[in-house]
């Protein structure tokens, strides 16, 4: 017999959320691990916020919803609050109920704003990692080091010179003048962006097109491929090899001595002199053209070499997730403070999902 196709809902839900999200999704894990991460920065929630007044949205659910966002790719906080008026996974993740009023957009944003002044984003990727730490996921002697560029929130026609006159608007569209920039010099040093001051024009390889960006900089240990060190700095040619040195020394763990694999942009006398002042083996891929390298036969005759050269490739597949999962290809924020908050934030995200799958498959991955 043929059901009816019956429209009017019902009036009473007698299953909860909990009910209805299925035991084995990998949410569930990561909401684990986000509980007991969160659950350690309650301290320093307390500090962030006043005692008197009226109450704000919760900061655990705050940084809940803002982990939904990095995980399912969720572009705008509008859609955000979109999905939580009717995505029952979200509303558990978050812990609202499914008769509670979702958070107007601005209210949400002005919210975050005080996590953002708070330096919450380093701390709750602190907490993760030692998570990681304690289910042994972490090797502490093997780690890999490499950059990226993030590309900024703003367009190549908000460049321009930093004195004297500015380019005159195009009669054809005075809110959005037809520019043409061949032929014309343009450098960081004569040029800043009107849109994002903090922001570079800086390009990832010879032939490639230059754009308005920061750097990204990931430390990676080569066990399971955890970051355990994030920074961004101004976009620079010698951003990477001066922040791989500040993320050695930033490491818990830098008492004892490491190896550290990277590519061979970071070949350079400098840049492995300050490495093995501070205890690091520098596993550094060689460059054969034009100069001598810098590591020799002492350093890469040892299998451990070759090792890190292979597991080094492996911080792409970070780099990969921030840009096409994470958000990170080009940022929706403004400044180098907004912009490093949400790439150590989005690389957290990427920790959980890692260690979500590493602890269900007994840390084989």
């Amino acid at each position: 017999m043929r059901g009816d196709d019956r429209q009017q809902g019902a009036m009473f839900s007698y299953l909860s959320p909990e009910e209805r999200v299925p035991r084995d999704h990998p949410v569930r894990a990561i909401r684990q691990l986000v509980d007991r991460a969160l659950t350690e920065l309650s301290p320093r929630f307390n500090r962030l916020y006043a005692r008197l007044g009226r109450p704000s949205i919760p900061p655990e659910q705050l940084l809940r919803a803002l982990l939904l966002q990095v995980l399912y790719t969720v572009r705008s906080e509008r859609q955000l609050m979109e999905q939580l008026h009717y995505n029952m996974l979200f509303r558990w993740f978050v812990g609202l109920n499914l008769d509670e009023p979702v958070w107007a957009v601005t209210v949400f944003t002005k919210n975050r704003e005080r996590l953002l002044r708070g330096n919450v984003a380093e701390a709750f990727f602190q907490a993760v990692l030692g998570a990681a730490e304690r289910a042994g996921l972490l090797s502490k002697e093997h780690f890999t080091v490499d950059g990226t560029l993030v590309q900024a929130w703003a367009g190549q026609k908000s460049f321009q010179p930093r004195r004297g006159r500015r380019r005159p608007l195009s009669p054809d569209d005075p809110g959005n003048p037809t520019v043409n920039f061949r032929g014309k010099p343009r450098s960081n040093t004569t040029h800043a962006s009107t849109t994002d001051p903090e922001a570079r024009l800086a390009k990832r390889a010879l032939g490639q097109e230059a754009k308005l960006a920061y750097a990204g900089h990931v430390l990676m240990d080569n066990r399971h491929g955890l970051a355990v060190a994030t920074r961004v700095t101004p976009a620079t040619g010698f951003a990477e090899r001066e922040t791989a040195v500040a993320l050695v020394r930033a490491v818990r763990w830098r008492r004892r001595r490491i190896t550290l694999g990277t590519d061979r942009g970071y070949d350079t006398r400098d840049c492995v002199a300050q490495l093995r002042a501070h205890g690091v083996t520098p596993h550094v891929a060689q460059v054969t053209r034009h100069h001598r390298s810098q590591v020799d036969r002492r350093t890469t005759r040892h299998p451990g070499y070759a090792l890190s050269q292979r597991r080094r490739a492996r911080v792409e597949e970070i780099f990969g997730w921030l840009k096409t999962i994470g958000l990170q290809r080009q940022t929706r924020h403004r400044g180098l403070a907004r912009v490093g908050w949400m790439f150590t934030f989005a690389t957290a995200a990427y920790n959980l999902r890692r260690m979500q799958r590493l602890l269900r498959t007994g840390g084989v991955s």
